[in-house]
């Protein structure tokens, strides 16, 4: 699976996150079925492996599903085997190239750009985005023209518009797309929010 050209098409990758299982696994159909088609499951999610291993199952081998909060070489190594395509990381995390999909690493600084590309990155998730946001996204664009960024942390829908405009690659959502669903929230809303989100993510305003 090609990151990087999977991100550009969809523009959006949705972080789900929660204390349910079954909640988030509801969650993750509903943002398929809405189009939000690159869909993470954070680590943090309570029996996280459990709701990839059933995500995978139910959409399928092409689905891009993939693992978040990955911070060691244990976690990828569960995650890969639960059914994640992908990884996405908080920070710089040794290791990963061995389990042969493509990884999301985090980093901030230019610095820490250069390590994550060093470690292989497939593309860097500028984290937390919400510190320096689109603009400071802009600034990096002059030293770093070739890297895609996928900003996350505080992206509400028009920061995102913000974001996309300024080159990111994609944007990275959690709560502002997911809010409680994945909690046993209200999944009618997160249609509305899916709906607006995908709006953004073909150039039109939230």
């Amino acid at each position: 699976m090609n990151l990087v050209e999977t991100l550009r098409h969809h523009r959006l990758l949705a972080i789900v996150r929660g204390k349910d299982p079954v909640a988030a696994l509801r969650t993750v159909r509903t943002l398929v079925e809405e189009g939000i088609a690159a869909v993470e499951i954070s680590l943090t999610t309570a029996d996280a492996l459990d709701v990839i291993r059933q995500a995978r199952a139910e959409l399928g081998p092409d689905a891009f599903l993939g693992a978040g909060t990955v911070r060691s070489a244990a976690d990828a190594a569960r995650a890969v085997d639960a059914g994640a395509s992908y990884l996405v990381t908080p920070a710089l995390v040794d290791d990963l190239a061995q389990y042969g999909v493509p990884v999301l690493m985090g980093a901030l600084t230019p610095s820490e750009i250069e390590a994550a590309l060093a470690r292989g990155a497939d593309a860097v998730k500028l984290f937390p985005g919400s510190l320096g946001g689109p603009g400071y996204l802009r600034a990096l664009r002059d030293p770093f023209p070739e890297v895609p960024f996928v900003p996350v942390g505080g992206v509400d829908a028009q920061a995102a518009r913000d974001y996309l405009a300024h080159g990111a690659l994609a944007v990275g959502i959690g709560s502002p797309l997911v809010g409680d669903a994945a909690d046993g929230g209200d999944l009618d809303q997160l249609r509305v929010r899916a709906a607006e989100f995908r709006t953004v993510a073909a150039g039109g305003t939230p």
